[in-house]
């Protein structure tokens, strides 16, 4: 298969990249980035987009891939409900459509975060506009899609958060990981790879994917 991935440069977005890296069902990556990764690998193509808010013309760029892992997200502490929308809503849309326009026998995923409201009527800013965001790449018409609640991730290997603070927490952390690696409720950085490949390679009628169903498809062989 060939995927398409943004966010390869923060935590979630190289879980990914790397696992799909290192599968061999994987022949090509297509990493959509504002700035080099400085990686250097056979299966590895960058396309330097500066316009996230338009990929009409990276439509051409797409043709070809069979996945897109849109990994790519910004906190909304500090935003307004227009401007977390315009990060949130509006960059995913444009990259489904632009996706949807190149091939619409691709699997769309998204990753948004465990709490997210479908209805689009809950109180949380946040958990509203990533609901709208869902139900807009639900409700496309692509071959299949994901929705990928994250809840707690476990870096593993280099993988590690940009955000200076979080990488202190997860120091904190650290001796736990052996233990909270058992529980559901967690998952890490490998099966959180491994469970986006894994969407492609096995549909499932369940597309709201919590830590636990995440872990269960991180197994399917």
């Amino acid at each position: 298969m060939k995927v398409i991935i943004t966010g390869a440069t923060g935590m979630v977005g190289r879980s990914t990249l790397n696992e799909c890296l290192a599968n061999d069902k994987v022949k090509e990556v297509l990493a959509i980035n504002r700035r080099r990764l400085g990686i250097k690998h056979p299966k590895l193509k960058e396309l330097i987009h500066s316009d996230f808010m338009n990929f009409s013309d990276a439509v051409e760029h797409f043709k070809g891939y069979d996945a897109c892992f849109h990994c790519m997200g910004v906190t909304s502490l500090g935003k307004d409900e227009a401007e977390f929308s315009k990060y949130t809503y509006d960059i995913t849309k444009s990259l489904a459509d632009a996706c949807y326009a190149a091939n619409p026998d691709m699997v769309m995923n998204y990753v948004s975060g465990t709490s997210t409201d479908a209805t689009e009527k809950g109180s949380t800013m946040w958990a509203r506009v990533k609901g709208k965001t869902e139900n807009y790449i639900l409700n496309k018409g692509f071959k299949d899609a994901y929705m990928f609640r994250l809840g707690a991730l476990i870096p593993e290997g280099e993988v590690s958060s940009g955000v200076s603070w979080y990488k202190y927490i997860y120091m904190a952390m650290t001796p736990f990981f052996p233990l909270l690696k058992k529980l559901s409720s967690f998952t890490t950085s490998s099966k959180f790879g491994k469970a986006m490949i894994n969407t492609v390679l096995h549909s499932q009628e369940i597309k709201h994917l919590e830590n636990k169903d995440i872990n269960a498809m991180a197994t399917k062989l």
